[in-house]
């Protein structure tokens, strides 16, 4: 797991919701910006691979961004913020396990064949008889 706090840029708002009296004056939502394709934390391959699985996160300048504002501290929000952002990150670097192709089971072939064929005899026996002359 790479700790990539170190290169993210922070910016403050102010946040809404909970607050009481401090919700219009106190900036406790937090921004934060980590520019992927200037870190140093990162081998090139990992930085396509980050900007390829999260294109639609990384906005037109480069920047992977991130908010948090459910915490009523500044720092509560900071803490979130990188946790996201690594959490992101890992998740992205993350090899996914290759599918093994298998075949259905002689078994299995046999008990969908019968269940095709039970299935036909009860649509068989509900259609109205027919007299041949």
């Amino acid at each position: 797991m790479i700790n990539i706090s170190s290169e993210i840029t922070f910016k403050t708002f102010r946040s809404g919701g909970k607050g009481g009296q401090n919700v219009n004056k106190v900036e406790t939502a937090v921004e934060g910006a980590l520019n992927v394709g200037m870190s140093n934390l990162l081998s090139e391959s990992q930085k396509e691979i980050i900007k390829k699985k999260l294109y639609n996160r990384i906005n037109s300048e480069g920047f992977l961004q991130v908010r948090s504002q459910t915490h009523r501290t500044q720092l509560s929000n900071k803490t979130e913020v990188v946790k996201k952002i690594n959490l992101l990150i890992t998740e992205a670097l993350k090899r996914k396990k290759a599918r093994i192709a298998t075949k259905p089971s002689k078994a299995a072939k046999e008990n969908r064949i019968e269940s095709k064929k039970r299935k036909s005899d009860t649509k068989q026996q509900r259609q109205k008889i027919r007299h041949v002359d």
